[in-house]
């Protein structure tokens, strides 16, 4: 670790070069004259709070010289609440780099002083887009790491909360935030998960809190299903929170990651607890009904059309009475792939016009279609049920993974009849129980394996404490 030297025109020429003042417009070194003494100040412009620097730097003009040493000065006249001073060289590189002020003195010595009055730009604290409730708070995290810890201290008042500071990435040096309440959490896992941050080798975290979690769980292609629970919203996580769990927060990044996880958890929103217990308990019953159907209705609709004699009279309704041009299987995996590029497409246009283009482009094809005779009416009936329960839960991952899923399942029963339901059936279940998660004793199907009774009624029922 690199020290400052006691010569003050060594540090400044030394500070120069390493932080490349000449070569970056918003890089910003000020020279003051403090009576017979000077003082040199690193910062970069947009990150300092111009009115509190300007109110601290007003007085020195008109002292008489800097005094004694660094620790002498902040004593006396920085009156800022948070300063502090260091002989590290790398730290004052990173934290000029962070936003933060440093100050080089004449009569410092091989000290500096570092003023932490930096403010990032920032949106507001609105309510999540994909994270919506009809009732409770409409705040949501946002991109600057400071403001979601605060978030979340707004809402438990515990010294026992904890927020631990850590920074992932060689060039980046990427804020990272481990929070979680003493007593409450597992020590031992926050231990894991203390020793697995610091043991991250990588240049930056480019895409926040994805690159780190992909940085944490070493990633299976062929696995499709999410490691990590997000939210974007501050109550879900306080509650999360209390309930035991770790919360990872990262800076440049307005999720949470919620540790640990199983596929039972994404299933959880927010808007049940609102409620009270009966509703929640009837709305997550409905959550889950709908959203485990979507998996199993195409495949199996296919399955009974291949063999409408298992079929009793009362349900032969769901029979097509019409053939189209195209095979079922070719129906079905086109109209998988159309309701995909009619998501694509929705995202991709203006806000004011997605919604009416999304619903005209959605049955124009779809009615032409039938009329032209691709597709049959039960095809687009079931697809369009599909498209529209996956939004029941808010994991846009989730939901992906039950569409590979489900197509699977289609592919093998087109292939080996039954017998490739059957399969499909296992290999899904093998894929869920054997997905990697941030854990070293909980299964990605907790707690059904291993077997918790009472957590996994509190899972599927909305019950009171």
């Amino acid at each position: 670790m690199r020290k400052l030297t006691p010569n003050y025109r060594e540090n400044v020429a030394a500070l120069d070069h390493l932080l490349r003042v000449d070569d970056s417009f918003d890089l910003i070194k000020k020279t003051l004259r403090v009576g017979q003494d000077e003082l040199t100040l690193y910062y970069i412009d947009g990150f300092v709070k111009d009115v509190v620097m300007q109110k601290l730097l007003l007085p020195f003009v008109s002292l008489d010289g800097l005094g004694g040493g660094a620790q002498d000065f902040v004593e006396r006249q920085v009156t800022y609440v948070e300063a502090d001073v260091t002989d590290s060289v790398d730290t004052m590189v990173m934290m000029v780099l962070s936003g933060a002020t440093v100050a080089l003195g004449s009569t410092f010595g091989s000290e500096a002083i570092v003023i932490d009055a930096r403010t990032y730009p920032a949106r507001d604290t609105q309510e999540p887009e994909n994270d919506r409730v009809m009732r409770g708070a409409r705040d949501g995290f946002v991109e600057t790491l400071v403001f979601n810890t605060a978030l979340i201290r707004r809402r438990i008042r515990d010294p026992r909360l904890t927020m631990a500071y850590h920074t992932v990435g060689e060039e980046s040096r990427t804020d990272v935030v481990l929070c979680y309440v003493e007593g409450k959490a597992d020590p031992k896992y926050v231990d894991y998960l203390t020793e697995r941050l610091k043991a991250i080798k990588t240049d930056a975290l480019p895409m926040g809190h994805q690159s780190l979690a992909e940085c944490l769980i070493k990633t299976r292609w062929y696995n499709p299903f999410p490691k990590i629970r997000c939210t974007e919203r501050p109550d879900a996580a306080a509650a999360s929170i209390l309930e035991g769990n770790v919360i990872i927060l990262c800076d440049n990044s307005p999720e949470a990651m919620i540790l640990p996880t199983s596929i039972f958890d994404f299933l959880q929103e927010t808007g049940d607890y609102y409620f009270p217990p009966l509703t929640g308990c009837y709305v997550r019953l409905l959550r889950h009904s709908i959203f485990w159907v979507t998996l199993f209705l195409t495949p199996l609709w296919y399955l009974l059309v291949r063999h409408p004699e298992w079929l009793p009279g009362w349900l032969s309704f769901i029979l097509p009475v019409e053939q189209a041009r195209i095979p079922i299987f070719a129906q079905l995996v086109l109209t998988e792939f159309v309701i995909d590029g009619l998501k694509l497409a929705s995202m991709n246009t203006p806000s004011m016009l997605s919604n009416s283009l999304s619903v005209v482009g959605g049955l124009i094809l779809g009615d032409f279609a039938v009329d032209i005779g691709w597709l049959m009416p039960e095809v687009i009936v079931y697809m369009a049920f599909v498209a529209i329960a996956n939004f029941t839960q808010p994991s846009y991952e989730l939901g992906y993974a039950f569409k590979f899923l489900r197509m699977g399942l289609l592919i093998l029963t087109a292939l080996f009849d039954v017998w490739g339901f059957v399969g499909g059936l296992v290999g899904a279940i093998v894929l869920v129980a054997s997905n990697a998660t941030v854990n070293r004793r909980r299964s990605y199907l907790y707690p059904l394996i291993p077997f918790n009774g009472r957590a996994l009624k509190r899972l599927f029922l909305r019950v009171q404490k």
